[in-house]
C-alpha cells in the first residue's frame, strides 16, 4: 500500500539557534500545525531566500543553471519528495518528469531540492512517519522560537555589514546600493537591504 504524502509549504528561514554559521529552512504542513525545521547551509539558504525574494542575480546560481539546463532538454520537477529521516538527516528526492511524461526520481540534499522546488514552483511533500518523529506542533505563533522570526525573507548578513542602519539611508541611497550588491554577488547585503525597502513600502 502506498503510503500517503502531506504537502509541505516553506514557511522561512532564519539563523540556526544550534548550529553557527548554519539556518533553519522550516517546512510547514499545508494542512496543520505542524512544523519541520531542517538545518541548512548558507550558500542553499541564499539561494531559497533569493528565489522566494524573486532576486535577479547578475549571473545563474548553480540551481538556475540546473533548472536552465534541465528545461533545455525538456526535463521538468514535478515534485521534490522528503522520504526518509535517518540520525538527523532528511533524505529527499526529486521526482522529475520529461517530454514523454517518463518520470525518474533522483536522490537530492533536501537543501537543493528546495531550492528547485521554489524555482520550478512545484510541490513539497513528506511522510507521516518523518512529521511524528521531527515536527513539531504550533499551538499558536510563538510555539516555536525559530518559526517566530522565520518570515520569507533572505538570511542577515553577517559581521561587518551595516544591519540595522539602514534605516538610516534614504530610499534612493538604498535602490543604489542594492543593484550594487546585486552587481557584487553579496547577496546576503541584499537581501538586508530589499528588506528594509520592503518595509518602507507596507508602512
Amino acid at each position: 500500500m502506498e503510503k500517503k504524502k502531506i504537502k509541505l509549504d516553506i514557511i522561512g528561514l532564519s539563523y540556526s539557534q544550534t548550529q553557527s554559521g548554519a539556518y533553519a529552512l522550516v517546512l510547514g504542513e499545508a494542512e496543520g500545525k505542524r512544523r519541520l525545521p531542517i538545518i541548512i547551509g548558507g550558500p542553499e539558504a541564499q539561494s531559497i531566500a533569493i528565489e522566494l525574494e524573486k532576486m535577479q542575480p547578475t549571473r545563474p546560481l548553480t540551481h538556475d543553471l540546473f533548472k536552465s539546463f534541465s528545461e533545455a532538454f525538456n526535463i521538468k520537477v514535478i515534485e521534490v519528495v522528503i522520504y526518509n529521516l535517518v540520525e538527523g538527516i532528511f533524505y529527499a528526492n526529486l521526482v522529475c518528469q520529461n517530454e514523454l511524461g517518463e518520470v525518474q526520481e533522483i536522490d537530492s540534499r533536501t537543501s537543493d531540492a528546495i531550492a528547485l522546488a521554489t524555482r520550478f514552483n512545484c510541490p513539497v511533500y513528506t511522510y507521516e512517519f518523518i512529521l511524528s518523529s521531527a515536527g513539531i506542533i504550533m499551538e499558536n505563533d510563538g510555539a516555536f522560537a525559530e518559526t517566530e522570526k522565520a518570515e520569507k525573507k533572505t538570511p542577515k548578513a553577517g559581521k561587518g555589514d551595516k544591519g540595522d542602519k539602514y534605516s538610516e539611508i534614504t530610499t534612493s541611497e538604498l535602490e543604489t546600493m542594492l543593484k550594487e550588491a546585486i552587481e557584487d554577488e553579496a547577496y546576503e547585503k541584499a537581501g538586508r537591504i530589499k528588506q528594509e525597502l520592503d518595509k518602507r513600502q507596507q508602512s
